[in-house]
């Protein structure tokens, strides 16, 4: 069996760990913190996750194809809850002794045989090596005047530290930025005691609560219906599209007392908060545009006024940290803090046994589509799909050099997608009449890319029907007349775009 190096534990790391021995290969997982799950572990070395938070992602999608969630779990878990399934599902799949706690990678590099993997002052070889140690760790603090001189009792930090709520309690506190981690952080601290709360932002995004009537919104946003559109009208029809769908549930920011953000969806941006616009409705979260100046504690914001903070938490996203890499597989990833040059978002022509998981910018649920990169990997790896060739390959990285000017991030749909064409798992909705509304309009469940396909099971129709059930997306197998509307409109636009398989 040939032995393969899978650095970090996270979700990523165990999902490509668990199908690559079902491939008949021989993981071994290097995890620098003391217990797997990665950011969902708690760990201080290496989790952003704070203590209240829970998942801004829900249940159906934050788990993976072959472990459901236990009965009674809540719609919006809490992250230790998903620090325990992922706990769980190391052991389901004997992963657990794979992995080597407390064992920190410092290299990375080409030998004879293979790929020089030096942890703790030795080397072994492997013959494939698995980089899925997270987008998310080194964090992104912008340049701002005078911040060196802030002088606030409670101190300037990223939202990737913020642990304590009590650390700002009674405190005047200014969040910058405005992603989902940033609005919940703010939320978290004007609820538990913190004495004035201002969000400051360079552009107001739309916002849309984690329910919308009652149905959590990524089973919407996230539908496979959703990157159809997506990939087969024009971007202004379909932004077009997408703000009619998050305004009519949820309103414009405005509305709530939020600035008004730019009418295309894609200018303004859109992200995920179930009480930030509400509290800036009741006046308990100011909004502000961007600070441009810090004088001890006096923060000066571009429209002119200014005020003392006592402490500042920038949300303001991450960089790409992947110091373990030599600096030959830097220079042939053309890496830097925000790109790295791949084919379909794991695999380099010029680096044959090195792969990588999770690496992209999402937006979100992130179980489905790495899961689904794990087995495409796995599947390619052990030659179960055909490989890519090297014209596609380096046909894909030409494309990725081209796009390096534009926004990174991507949806959790889209990238699903492109991972199940790849493996061959799309399920095709004419082959299950009586799942065919589910799966163009409701979740993106895992499980529905065991449906067919290799590793498809057997229950996976009956699991996936209850799932999307829960909130109503399979009461009729019939299309409602404004579905049927819907889906003649992608027809006439993309003929193929309903029955395809793969790209």
């Amino acid at each position: 069996m040939q032995r393969v190096a899978v650095i970090g534990s996270g979700p990523g790391g165990l999902v490509a760990a668990r199908y690559l021995q079902s491939e008949s290969f021989a993981p071994v997982i290097f995890e620098q913190a003391a217990t797997p799950g990665g950011q969902w572990s708690g760990d201080a070395s290496c989790s952003g996750v704070w203590p209240s938070m829970r998942t801004n992602t829900s249940r159906a999608l934050t788990q993976f194809s072959d472990l459901p969630h236990a009965p009674g779990l809540a719609i919006y878990p809490s992250n230790r809850e998903i620090g325990d399934y992922l706990l769980r599902y190391a052991a389901q799949f004997d992963l657990t002794a794979q992995t080597r706690l407390r064992t920190a990678v410092r290299e990375i590099r080409a030998v004879p045989g293979g790929w020089g993997v030096r942890h703790d002052a030795q080397e072994e070889v492997f013959e494939k090596v698995v980089v899925a140690s997270g987008r998310f760790q080194r964090a992104c603090i912008p340049e701002v005047p005078g911040l060196a001189s802030f002088s606030g009792s409670a101190g300037v930090a990223h939202t990737f530290a913020y642990k304590d709520p009590e650390h700002y309690r009674g405190q005047r506190v200014l969040v910058a930025g405005c992603a989902i981690s940033a609005l919940e952080i703010a939320s978290d601290l004007c609820m538990l005691g913190a004495a004035r709360v201002v969000v400051c932002q360079r552009r107001q995004r739309y916002v849309l609560p984690k329910l919308m009537a009652g149905v959590p919104s990524d089973h919407r946003v996230f539908s496979r219906y959703q990157a159809l559109a997506e990939e087969s009208l024009p971007r202004s029809e379909f932004g077009a599209m997408l703000k009619e769908l998050v305004v009519g549930a949820v309103g414009s920011p405005e509305q709530y007392g939020a600035p008004k953000p730019a009418d295309s969806i894609f200018d303004a941006g859109l992200t995920l908060s179930q009480h930030y616009l509400p509290l800036v409705a009741e006046g308990r979260i100011e909004v502000r545009p961007w600070f441009d100046r810090v004088d001890g504690t006096q923060v000066s914001f571009s429209d002119g006024r200014a005020e003392p903070f006592d402490g500042i938490l920038f949300g303001t996203g991450f960089e790409i940290s992947l110091p373990f890499l030599s600096e030959a597989i830097r220079r042939t990833l053309n890496l830097d803090a925000q790109h790295i040059e791949l084919y379909k978002h794991t695999f380099h022509p010029e680096l044959p046994g090195l792969a990588f998981v999770g690496m992209w910018d999402q937006s979100g649920p992130m179980f489905p589509p790495v899961e689904l990169q794990a087995r495409w990997l796995a599947y390619v790896w052990g030659g179960a799909v055909a490989s890519p060739t090297l014209e596609e390959m380096q046909l894909g990285i030409a494309q990725c050099r081209a796009r390096r000017s534009e926004p990174q991030k991507t949806k959790m749909n889209l990238m699903a997608l492109l991972f199940a064409r790849a493996a061959g798992v799309e399920p095709e909705p004419e082959r299950w009449p009586e799942l065919q509304r589910a799966l163009l309009f409701g979740p993106l469940a895992p499980v529905s890319f065991r449906l067919q396909g290799r590793d498809a099971l057997p229950d996976a129709a009956s699991r996936f029907a209850g799932e999307a059930m829960a909130f109503g997306c399979v009461q009729s197998p019939q299309f409602s007349a404004a579905e049927l509307q819907k889906l003649r409109r992608l027809d006439s636009v993309a003929q193929p775009a309903l029955t395809r398989t793969a790209v």
